[in-house]
């Protein structure tokens, strides 16, 4: 399965699985990522590090080892 991290820049997809444990789950549930949510990918920085998307209405930026965790479809 894909994760945010190999999605393009102007793709909206869905979540599907959150992989990750403990605090770092849980985090990235407090920030409104939960399986079936929409996302769109904004900008990737020059890097790859970090990645904007668009999540329930607002801007949000997240590392690239917190954007690997999110399965995608």
């Amino acid at each position: 399965m894909k994760t945010l991290r190999e999605t393009k820049i102007g793709e909206t997809v869905t979540v599907k699985k959150l992989n990750g444990e403990g605090a770092i789950k849980r985090r990235i549930m407090d920030m409104g990522i939960t399986r079936g949510t929409e996302i769109y990918v904004r900008k990737v920085a020059p890097l790859g590090d970090p990645v904007e998307v668009s999540v329930r209405g607002y801007e949000l930026s997240l590392r690239k080892a917190d954007a690997e965790m999110i399965e995608v479809e």
